[in-house]
């Protein structure tokens, strides 16, 4: 009986096949209307038919009986999350532990040879000077500039090196022998304090290596000195393109070991005498203090005058978290205050001390330093009655610092500003150039250090927030200008090409549509030039009590005088850390115990992302301006139907158990979305977290509901070294022969001194050599025990000093590491579907069902010419994919799917079926790349995906093991889509979709994309732009659910105001000046046009239909044909006008929210909503499941007009708030824990004097390159 029922399954499917050739020939009398029972008839014969093919290529029977050995084991979400924390945690000690040797080794190296003589010969490795023979032509350098002054001192050469790539360091040429110096551009190399310590910190290249030795998984070390320069290792050669503007000293890892968490306010003078270069000055030297500031730390801007007020108003009366977006909008803000009136310094200061007070009285903010920075250029007395009301009474918690703006400054302005900050723990710097403010201004970070110096012997470990290694933030917007710039050029030169091309309204679309798209969202590319990342660092203390230390005194108020003495000193030497590649940890998050459509991530102390699947830091190959301070609310959606930014308690309460490092589960209702957020999701997560010991990261986990209880393990017997030798020493290696893949993130083995030009090569060399005698699973690294050296009180013995320079004993090192279990599960499922690779005719030939034997017997021209290439899928939860091309062909790199999509568990394909099992385990997920106006669909090379999930089961528990598919051309389904809509065998009066045009035909996919429509151009796109007015009766009918998503990481676009970069005082000869120039340039003006308009007139008609400003330009390239220029026209447009569609609107990128509505097929009582009949134009369709699909078969009355009805869009579209978006976020904080260190003071740092010294210009002449230098790099 069963032979007979596949014998008559096959009869139709070739009797159709042959049918679809002579279907079109066939005439029939066109009656009104398509009954019900014909389209229900035909989305049953197409899911029908389509099921039963896929079940053939895919062999899926096969495939589930691969997996019957397996196990199955409940997924315990609780012992999960802790293994995975304390395997995070063993990684961190052991970078941890490497800083700790690097801290110590400096120390001591410092205190034994900070005083030596550095030879006049002596040369070094500067990395952005350094020559070596890897150089590329290709890659740009920026070099220090060449500065050509008759007391410039000629230095020694930096030494040079071979570089080799290195693909541990992100395939960028290193030599692991040694380590560089990285100098920034505003930072002499040769001044004595740099040089110094560039000399003694030679000897940390011994720590640096046995560190790397002991640990090959360590990245990139430093240790990055308060003098400015930054010791890394491996040795590189430091490549900057447009400008080197890095600073050790500036970056997150630097400031947050550095000092502890700190308020900040800063006051800034906006009288009228405060104009011109002091005004310039002033923002620089405010721009320069926020760049020091990070995550944990708060801050306020104030200017001053005759009122006091925020550069920033929605931020008055507070302290905003220096976050990137808040930053930014403080920079911003600098841009518009105007200098007037007379300073008032007894009310900013009051304003200051009280906003502190009531920060420091209820423990907000930073709730640790606190320090008020005032930028001024002259005060008319010390305010002392100030600091003894609101600072000394309380023991003085806030330090003041000082800065006094001017070239020519009053002594008495000196004595007054520098005792403020003497007065209260603070430092007095004098600024007379723009040069010499970044190195002035970091001294700050210094003394808000000492406190952290004088305990000495507790060393706070910072890890630091996400951030990108290659990029500074601030070059961001940089690079943005940039892009802009380039695009006004190119619409210059293509209006003076074509006048009356470029103004055409269908030019302007063109273009318009082109900017549209280019701030499009979502369909980003390529991140790969950013690798992100976290660091580990620690203060570096110099351990000297005391210094013989110059300093210029003041005599009489009437000269100064160099004077030399010993003076009690509690210095900051620098800062040593390591990176961490995010990747890293990823590795060990074992994404393969979690399963499909489960994931982890980590959140900071402030309840920021570190690492999550969704974290898109990049747009447009530029670096999003807030990607390190994403929330977890705003990357997790509940599903929950909220307006923007109103989050539910129930949200707030577990992101606060998440930030408090507490161990917890909850189970939440999620909207997640998929494929560049046009497919939405919505289910079930199970949470659980628990907190990274010694550290501010949490750690959590989410496991989908149902499948995610459970996972597949290999039975205890399948151990592969055990079958290796019990299989004569044959390698696992036989079951991967061709065609397969493995998940390329992943971790299943890992060689610290080879390079493998794949993952699937590396892999096959560890399968080698399991199967050899002798192999040892390796343990997984642990860090060493690290003794810390005390007794600091006898460095002055120079034989201990010795011994402490010896470097430690090396650990010895694995070579390589593997994952026991995902190896073991990767080789089982190799294994057990070995046999996928064989072609149908092989495997049809070892079948016992009649329907694979005939089909798969088919020759081969008949095979193609009937269904075309079909590649046929297999992935697996291991991470394994392997594919096979029915028929057979030549081998084309391009068509390799498992080149294309490699990532298995991750791919989208995978996901859905799996999703799709639990509506109908039998169905298929069928999709096709989506259209979209930024990547239009090419339908002709367009393929249909059909991925199916197979589960195993024992009984009462179930899970997914692998998911098939396959894969073939666009036109072949809709071939077998039209020849099927064609046929009239279930009716009486035949109608059909294309042999009339009164009835439209599509396929429309779970999510409202259409997949086969009968005009081709319609594929990919969504159905609600087609036809909005059916797409909202099948909302309006329940069967699709418009699902609200929100991209709270979106970034919009703000018209960019170009303003006067300074002031000037309108004195009366001013303004007399600025009459008479506009007098001049109106007369000169006047006169071309008339000269112009006659000369015009005497030679040729002036009906021109342009006239352009922009003429009399010349571009480099610029090839103008003259025909162009002169071809008549029947309209004038003005100048203005013409300028207007020449120039761009200049913006500037800026953190956004973003909404729109995705759709997604609500499968409730589908049936019942299906079942309804046409009512004339009132309801003018009929809609049914195709079986075994997620397609939905939608035939319209054509006869009926298309309503254009609003429907909710599915382009994102910007939030209206009534404030910006920092504003808003200020106005509505979200929980934060402290960081847990707070050193803030120290009872010996009063016997500390060093409290700042002016600015003699006269003495030195590096001022003038810096100035040079600092111009170029601000202007």
């Amino acid at each position: 009986m069963c032979y007979r029922v596949w014998i008559s399954t096959l009869f139709l499917l070739l009797l159709f096949l042959d049918y679809r050739d002579c279907s079109s020939s066939i005439q029939y009398d066109v009656p009104s209307k398509i009954s019900f029972n014909t389209v229900q008839a035909w989305a049953v014969k197409l899911g029908t038919e389509l099921y039963h093919f896929g079940e053939f290529i895919t062999r899926k029977k096969e495939v589930q009986d691969s997996f019957k050995s397996a196990q199955i084991e409940s997924r315990d979400g609780e012992k999960l999350v802790q293994s995975m924390a304390d395997d995070i945690r063993a990684m961190m000690e052991l970078k941890i532990s490497a800083v700790k040797r690097i801290v110590e080794a400096a120390e001591n190296m410092a205190f034994d040879k900070q005083n030596e003589p550095v030879n006049e010969d002596f040369q070094f490795f500067n990395s952005k000077e350094m020559e070596d023979l890897y150089d590329d032509m290709s890659l740009t350098t920026t070099p220090e500039p060449d500065f050509t002054m008759e007391n410039w001192i000629n230095r020694p050469m930096s030494k040079n090196m071979h570089l080799q790539v290195n693909h541990h360091f992100s395939h960028i040429p290193v030599n692991t022998n040694y380590s560089s110096v990285h100098v920034p551009t505003n930072v002499y190399a040769w001044a004595p304090e740099v040089i110094k310590g560039i000399h003694w910190s030679e000897g940390l290249d011994t720590h640096f290596i046995n560190n790397y030795q002991s640990d090959p998984t360590l990245s990139w070390q430093y240790f990055g000195s308060s003098t400015g320069f930054m010791r890394h290792y491996p040795a590189m050669k430091w490549r900057a393109d447009p400008v080197d503007i890095y600073d050790c000293r500036t970056r997150a890892w630097y400031m947050e070991a550095a000092a502890s968490p700190k308020d900040v306010v800063i006051l800034v003078d906006r009288s009228g005498s405060m104009t011109g270069q002091r005004r310039d000055i002033a923002k620089h030297v405010v721009t320069n203090i926020l760049d020091t500031l990070g995550n944990n730390d708060f801050v306020s801007v104030m200017t001053f005058a005759d009122t006091v007020e925020e550069i920033v108003p929605c931020f008055e009366d507070s302290l905003v978290q220096a976050t990137l977006a808040n930053l930014r909008e403080l920079k911003l803000g600098l841009d518009n205050f105007d200098t007037m009136e007379i300073a008032n310094f007894s009310a900013a200061l009051t304003k200051a001390f009280e906003l502190l007070e009531i920060y420091r009285n209820n423990s907000g903010g930073a709730n640790c330093n606190q320090a008020i920075m005032l930028v001024t250029d002259g005060v008319p007395y010390n305010y002392k009655e100030l600091f003894e009301k609101y600072n000394w009474k309380y023991d003085t918690p806030v330090r003041v610092f000082t800065y006094l703006i001017g070239r020519e400054v009053k002594v008495a302005d000196v004595r007054e500003v520098k005792w403020m900050a003497c007065a209260n723990r603070g430092f007095y710097v004098h600024l007379s150039t723009l040069a010499e403010v970044r190195e002035r201004v970091l001294e700050h970070v210094n003394v808000l250090a000492r406190p952290l110096v004088l305990q000495r012997e507790k060393h706070p470990v910072v890890w630091t927030p996400v951030y990108a290694n290659v990029t500074d933030p601030k070059v961001a917007d940089y690079l943005w200008e940039q892009r802009e710039r380039a695009e006004q050029k190119e619409r210059f030169m293509s209006q003076r090409r074509d006048k009356v091309l470029f103004n055409s309204e269908q030019e302007q679309n063109r273009r318009w549509k082109i900017t549209q798209m280019k701030q499009g969202q979502y369909s980003e590319l390529g991140n790969s030039q950013y690798q992100l990342m976290t660091s580990v660092s620690m203060p570096v203390y110099d351990l000297r009590h005391n210094e013989n230390i110059t300093e210029n005194v003041l005599i009489n108020e009437a000269y100064w005088v160099s004077v030399t003495k010993e003076m009690r000193i509690a210095r900051l030497l620098g800062v040593a850390g390591t990176d961490v590649p995010l990747s890293e940890i990823q590795a060990l998050m074992t994404p393969y115990k979690i399963g499909v459509n489960g994931y982890a991530f980590m959140v900071t102390n402030n309840g920021y992302i570190l690492i999550h699947p969704d974290l898109r830091p990049v747009f447009q190959q530029i670096l999003k301006p807030s990607y390190n301070s994403v929330d977890m609310i705003e990357v997790e959606l509940f599903d929950d139907d909220r307006s923007p930014r109103n989050f539910s308690k129930e949200l707030t309460a577990l992101r606060k158990e998440i930030i408090d490092q507490k161990t917890g589960n909850k189970m939440m209702n999620v909207k997640y979305h998929m494929e560049d957020m046009k497919r939405v999701s919505r289910g079930k997560r199970h949470y659980y977290w628990t907190g990274i010991s010694d550290s501010q990261f949490t750690l959590v986990v989410a496991i989908p509901e149902n499948y995610g209880r459970h996972r597949i393990t290999p039975p205890p017997t399948d151990d592969i070294h055990r079958l290796s030798l019990t299989s004569k020493n044959i390698s696992a290696r036989q079951y991967l022969s061709d065609k397969w893949s493995v998940h390329p993130d992943w971790l299943y083995c890992r060689h610290y001194e080879r390079t493998f030009s794949s993952p699937e090569e590396e892999l096959s060399y560890f399968l080698e050599r399991v199967a050899k005698p002798g192999w040892r699973w390796p343990a997984k690294p642990r860090p060493p025990e690290h003794h810390k050296n005390k007794g600091h009180e006898r460095h002055n013995e120079a034989s201990e000093g010795r011994d402490r320079n010896k470097a430690p004993n090396v650990t010895p090192r694995n070579e390589y590491y593997c994952d026991h279990g995902l190896m073991q599960a990767l080789v089982y499922d190799a294994r057990n579907t070995a046999w996928f690779n064989k072609s149908i005719s092989e495997s049809a030939s070892d079948d016992k069902a009649p329907l694979t034997k005939v089909i798969g017997l088919l020759p081969r021209t008949e095979f193609i010419q009937r269904f075309g290439f079909i590649t046929a899928f297999l992935a697996t939860h291991s991470g394994l994919t392997r594919w096979e091309t029915h028929p057979p062909k030549d081998h084309d790199e391009k068509s390799d799917f498992g080149k294309q999509w490699p990532r298995a568990i991750d791919e989208v394909w995978y996901r859905r079926a799996v999703e799709q099992h639990y509506v109908d385990p039998l169905s298929f997920v069928y999709s096709v790349d989506l259209s979209t106006e930024k990547f239009p669909l090419n339908v002709s090379n367009a393929m249909v995906t059909a991925a199916h999930a197979v589960f195993h089961g024992d009984g009462h528990r179930k899970t997914p093991a692998a998911v098939v598919g396959f894969q073939f051309k666009h036109e072949r389904l809709a071939e077998w889509f039209q020849n099927i809509t064609s046929s009239c065998e279930h009716s009486k009066e035949c109608v059909t979709c294309n042999v009339t045009d009164n009835w439209d035909c599509y396929l429309v996919d779970s999510n409202g994309w259409i997949i086969v429509s009968e005009d081709n151009s319609q594929t990919g796109q969504f159905f609600g732009k087609i036809r909005p007015d059916i797409m909202m009766k099948l909302v309006e009918e329940e069967v699709f659910k418009p699902v609200h998503i929100i991209d709270y990481q979106a970034v919009c676009f703000r018209e960019k105001k170009i303003t006067n970069p300074a002031t000037a005082i309108l004195t009366p000869l001013e303004n007399l000046r600025l009459i008479m120039g506009w007098f001049i340039a109106t007369t000169v003006w006047f006169y071309n046009s008339i000269t112009l308009s006659l000369a015009q007139a005497s030679s040729f008609s002036f009906d021109y239909e342009f006239v352009s400003t922009t003429g009399s330009y010349q571009y480099e390239n610029d090839e103008t044909d003259d025909s162009t220029m002169t071809k008549p026209a029947t309209t004038r447009i003005l100048e203005r006008d013409f300028e207007k569609l020449v120039l761009i609107n200049r913006t500037r990128p800026t953190p956004c929210d973003r909404e729109m509505y995705l759709y997604q097929l609500e499968y409730k009582n589908l049936d019942e909503k299906l079942n309804k009949p046409v009512k004339e134009c009132d309801r003018p369709f009929y809609a049914q499941l195709v079986n075994y699909t997620n397609m939905l078969l939608v035939v319209v009355d054509a006869m009926c007009a298309k309503q254009d009805v609003p429907i909710y869009p599915i382009d994102a579209n910007e939030v209206q708030y009534n404030e910006s978006l920092p504003c808003l976020k200020h106005m509505h904080p979200l929980y934060r824990k402290q960081p847990n260190s707070c050193i803030r003071n120290h009872t010996e740092e009063s016997n500390i004097d060093m409290c700042g010294r002016c600015s003699l210009l006269s003495k030195s002449f590096l001022w003038i390159p810096l100035s040079v230098i600092c111009l170029i790099q601000y202007f």
